[in-house]
């Protein structure tokens, strides 16, 4: 029988690495992850911010964020979004 990976226990093997974080509402973001409490609330670096307006797409770069885990829908590690 396998054994059953927990959410958590997921996500502390992706610190360090780059992960893709899709947000309620129409914000993405990527970044490498640095840590996290058991609300899920991040410590990223490195982040790149997409926001989906109705004029199109808006791009922002921040050095580090601490993001609330309330508002996180979806977490791919490793992942990106493919907007270019």
């Amino acid at each position: 029988m396998a054994s059953a990976v927990l959410p958590l226990e997921l996500i502390d093997k992706c610190i360090g690495s780059r992960i893709w974080i899709v947000m309620r509402g129409d914000k993405e973001l990527v970044g490498t992850l640095r840590g996290f409490d058991d609300y899920v609330n991040m410590v990223l670096d490195d982040v790149t911010e997409y926001e989906i307006t109705p004029e199109g797409k808006r791009v922002t770069k921040l050095d580090q964020i601490l993001l609330n885990g309330n508002n996180v829908a979806l977490l791919v590690p490793g992942g990106s979004p493919n907007y270019d």
